[in-house]
């Protein structure tokens, strides 16, 4: 198995797990693939340093490791830091896409009928215009606008 640090145009970092080196070069060349941050297909890889355990300790049993402790702290490196908040954001919208209906180009109809009680309320998410979106806004619709990742309610396998 082949890991690799990928990066899309945007400059998002992200893994991609690999049969080996010649299955990224095809998914590639068939363009498979694709940030998860920003749906961008234009996919680089970046240096990835492998990982050669050479006369390592045993690893400590169960019963004995030591579990980490959290930290409010990011690391100091902006690479680290960035890794971080896309790794953050890339959970909290799969679970936005779990939890919330897709309506698609419906979204200010469906957000402006329940706001008027003419439809049960739900969570949903969807697609409006700026212009749909400024009269949500000025009627009163609780909305934000999200740039979730296409793909945000599946898994990246």
């Amino acid at each position: 198995m082949k890991v690799f640090d990928l990066h899309c145009g945007q400059g998002h970092i992200f893994e991609g797990w690999f049969g080996s080196e010649a299955d990224y070069r095809d998914q590639q060349q068939r363009g498979l693939l694709q940030c998860p941050l920003c749906g961008d297909g234009t996919i680089a890889k970046g240096l990835s340093a492998p990982r050669l355990n050479l006369g390592a300790a045993a690893p400590q049993s169960a019963k004995t490791a030591e579990i980490p402790t959290p930290v409010a702290t990011l690391p100091d490196s902006a690479p680290e830091k960035l890794r971080a908040m896309q790794a953050a954001w890339l959970q909290l919208s799969r679970q936005l896409a779990r939890s919330s209906e897709d309506v698609g180009t419906r979204f200010a109809e469906q957000a402006l009928a329940m706001h008027r009680g003419e439809q049960e309320e739900k969570s949903i998410r969807g697609q409006a215009t700026p212009e749909q979106a400024r009269e949500l806004v000025e009627e009163g619709v609780p909305i934000l606008p999200l740039a979730l990742p296409k793909g945000s309610g599946e898994t990246l396998q």
